[in-house]
């Protein structure tokens, strides 16, 4: 014999509306509120604890969070096409994903760099990056073979950190 639950299942959080007209002043109001109100916010507009990141980034989902609360979130199809095109991307493979919003250009994107007056013009291919004709495995070969010394390829060409004068 097989007992049954006679518990209810739990309902489902149920959010604040948010008029429109609330929207712009809730908004300006996000970067002067002190991070307790912004994290208190954050409970009721998501149910849950905030993420332990940075305040900017939780004033950037909380501004998405309120806008979506008053003209509602995107359209079921809009979310199918936006998951069709990572998968595309990445084969749906969440570490390349982040690994190539995180760190490597798209492929067909042009690096310039001016050293010693000449102008250094890099594309990036899907394995691999061209210059002067010439495939390179990494931007440090390339960063060494025009300056003639060992540079961080990402740093030489400004994807990280600063350049030196």
């Amino acid at each position: 014999m097989t007992r049954r639950s006679t518990a209810t299942p739990a309902a489902a959080p149920t959010f604040p509306k948010i008029p429109p007209a609330q929207v712009l002043p809730r908004l300006a109001a996000l970067p002067t509120t002190p991070i307790a109100q912004l994290k208190q916010q954050w409970r009721e507009l998501f149910g849950k604890e905030p993420p332990p990141f940075n305040k900017a980034y939780i004033i950037s989902r909380l501004a998405y969070r309120i806008q979506e609360l008053a003209y509602g979130g995107l359209k079921p199809e809009t979310r199918a096409r936006l998951e069709a095109l990572g998968e595309r991307l990445d084969g749906g493979n969440v570490v390349l994903r982040r690994i190539r919003a995180d760190s490597r250009p798209l492929p067909g994107t042009r690096l310039v760099r001016e050293h010693d007056g000449v102008q250094h013009v890099v594309t990036v291919r899907a394995d691999d990056f061209e210059f002067e004709g010439r495939p390179y495995q990494s931007l440090s070969a390339i960063a060494r073979h025009i300056t003639g010394t060992r540079w961080n390829g990402w740093t030489f060409f400004g994807l990280k950190g600063r350049l030196g004068a």
